[in-house]
C-alpha cells in the first residue's frame, strides 16, 4: 500500500533539509534535491515501518494546500525565504521498501569440519559476519550492511 505525506523542502547552502510536519517534525536532508527526495522516501518508510512494528498509530497526512513551508520555517527558526521553501508529496510503498531495505536477516544452517569450528571459536570469530563478508566478496558486492 502506498503511503503519501507532504514534506517541506528547504534549500540551504549545502543542499536541502526536509521536514514532515505531520510526523512529529521528522526530518532528513540531502546534498541536492534528488538526494533529498531519496532521503525523504527512506525517512518516511523507516518512520512508518517502525510505527507499524511497534504497534503505534500513524498520523493521517495533511492536505498539502494547508501546509505553509515558510511559516513552518519561521516556527522552527530556519533561515528560509519564500523562494527557498516548498511543499512536495513524498510517497513510498512501505512493505516493498522494507523487504528491500529493512527486513531481518535469514538464518542459514551450514556444516564445517569440527577442527575448523574449534579454531574459529577459540579465535572469537563471528561466523555470520565472516560468511556475509565472504559472500559479498565472492559475489562482487560492496553494499553496506544495514
Amino acid at each position: 500500500m502506498l503511503s503519501v505525506y507532504p514534506a517541506c523542502f528547504y534549500k540551504e547552502e549545502n543542499g536541502y533539509s526536509v521536514i514532515f510536519p505531520d510526523l512529529n517534525w521528522l526530518s532528513t536532508c540531502g546534498d541536492n534535491l534528488e538526494n533529498a527526495m531519496e532521503m525523504a522516501v527512506d525517512c518516511l518508510a523507516g518512520y512508518i515501518y517502525t510505527c507499524q512494528a511497534d504497534g503505534e498509530s500513524i498520523p493521517q497526512p495533511s492536505n498539502p494546500s494547508n501546509i505553509n513551508a515558510s511559516a513552518i520555517a519561521n516556527e522552527l527558526d530556519l533561515n528560509a525565504s519564500d523562494h527557498d521553501a516548498f511543499v512536495s508529496m513524498v510517497s513510498v510503498d512501505v512493505n516493498a521498501y522494507a523487504k528491500e531495505h529493512f527486513e531481518k536477516s535469514v538464518k542459514k544452517t551450514l556444516s564445517i569440519p569440527a577442527w575448523l569450528n574449534k579454531a574459529a571459536l577459540d579465535a572469537g570469530i563471528n561466523f555470520s559476519q565472516v560468511l556475509q563478508e565472504a559472500l559479498k566478496e565472492r559475489l562482487h558486492l560492496n553494499q553496506p550492511t544495514l
